[in-house]
């Protein structure tokens, strides 16, 4: 097993720097990060699941080539 370096150690700590501030700011992950936790989900299962919409959010915007678009202000 390969031992985690410090750089991969900064990384997640930045990613989930990211993910907890996502949970404060962004209302689809806060709703998302709320619903979850009253399903019973632990802190760090959900943490990790919005770590992970974040990523797929990166790639996405990368892949496209263009900026961010927040859905939830189109939605009613």
């Amino acid at each position: 097993q390969r031992q985690m370096c410090i750089r991969d150690r900064l990384l997640k700590a930045d990613l989930s720097q990211a993910a907890n501030s996502a949970i404060v700011w962004d209302k689809e992950m806060k709703e998302y990060y709320e619903r979850k936790r009253k399903e019973g989900k632990a802190y760090g299962v959900v943490l990790n699941a919005v770590k992970f919409k974040l990523v797929g959010r990166m790639f996405a915007v990368v892949k496209r080539g263009t900026p961010f678009v927040e859905l939830m202000t189109y939605k009613k």
